[in-house]
This record gives structure tokens, sequence and C-alpha cells, in this order.
């Protein structure tokens, strides 16, 4: 038994004067044949899809200007996304640095008066305001920090090991 078949055969003339009728051409002659069989297949997808958009167009008049806008919003997106991979390091960094700034304050080294000779390393600073310089860090022999200070120092070195 075979598959009963109405075909209906029309001709199409394109002009190749015509710049429309032209393009028309050159996409038939182009066309990924994988994907169309032949010019029938083509023509009939080209049809379908242009009367369906035109439909689509009709019923919702802002429908190509969202999809401008969705477009828009999806590259501002990605634009984000692009900029916070990039700047999360130093965001991160920053935190860490506020949960250690406790930590900092319970160390110190000896204060520069007592030993002229060691060169200081002006860039760091102890909590106490005191320069630090390149000597063995030491405890200070201040009383021990409190049970808050000493479980936000806690916090801030299991948050470090987490890398």
């Amino acid at each position: 038994m075979s598959k009963e078949r109405k075909i209906i055969n029309t001709n199409i003339r394109l002009n190749l004067t015509d710049p429309a009728d032209q393009e028309a051409w050159e996409h038939l002659q182009h066309m990924d044949r994988k994907k169309y069989k032949s010019y029938s297949r083509a023509v009939v997808a080209s049809l379908n899809d242009h009367f369906r958009r035109e439909e689509a167009i009709a019923s919702d008049p802002y429908l190509e200007t969202r999809q401008k806008e969705d477009l828009f919003l999806q590259r501002v997106l990605e634009t984000i996304e692009t900029g916070a991979k990039q700047s999360m390091p130093m965001v991160v960094m920053n935190s860490l640095m506020e949960l250690l700034r406790p930590a900092a304050s319970c160390i110190a080294l000896p204060s520069i008066a007592s030993d002229q000779s060691k060169p200081v390393d002006s860039a760091l600073i102890s909590g106490k305001g005191q320069f630090v310089t390149n000597a063995p860090w030491q405890a200070v022999s201040d009383p021990l920090p409190d049970a808050d200070q000493e479980e936000s120092l806690d916090d801030a070195l299991d948050f470090a090991d987490s890398f």
C-alpha cells in the first residue's frame, strides 16, 4: 500500500536583474543540501517560517522589541558575570583581611627602637600601630584575646583553609 500523495506543481520565476530575486537565487544555490534535500523543501521551510513570523508579529507587535531586549539583557548579564569573575579574588581577599584583622592585633614584633640594625618593611604595620620588622614573629605578652576575638580568629582561619 502506498501513501496517497497530493502534489501541486508550480513554477517560480526569478528575475536576476532584481536584487531581491538575485539574493533568493543565491540562497537556493548555496543552501545546505543535507538540511534541504531539494529546492521544494527549502521554499516550503522559508515560506512557512516567513508567514508564521508575520502572524506572530501581527498578534504581538512588541515581539521583535522584546527579543532585542532579551538579547541585550543577555549580553549585559554576560558582561557582569565576566567582571565579577575577574574581581572576585579581590573581594575574597578583602573579606579575608577583615576577618584576620583581630588576629593581627594580637601579634607584635620587637619595636624598632630595640633593634635599629634590622631592616624595616614599612608596608607592614601591626595592629597596635607599630612598624613590623623582618624579625621572626613573636606573641604579644598582652592578655589573651577574649572568647569573641578567639572565635573570630578561628572563623578567619577556617575560611582561609577552605581555599
